[in-house]
């Protein structure tokens, strides 16, 4: 998927990746996918909490091992 930046959150625990994510979608123009990825398990329930809170769409998100990568498009 086509994206317009990306954020490493591996290595940091909730709510980190979350803080991240938000102040990059702030940065970014209405329309434009961040993609994130992040190595605790418990981002999965924190990010679609996230997208259902703020009106950002998580357009998809993928496990591969212990890697989750999560696509949001600023609203």
């Amino acid at each position: 998927m086509e994206f317009q930046k990306d954020l490493d959150a591996r290595g940091l625990n909730c709510p980190l990746p979350i803080l991240k994510a938000k102040k990059a979608l702030a940065e970014m123009a209405s329309g434009e996918i961040l993609r994130v990825v992040a190595t605790d398990p418990g981002s999965v329930r924190d990010f679609q909490a996230f997208a259902r809170q703020t009106g950002n769409t998580l357009v998809d998100h993928t496990a591969d091992g212990p890697e989750f990568t999560f696509y949001m498009r600023r609203k």
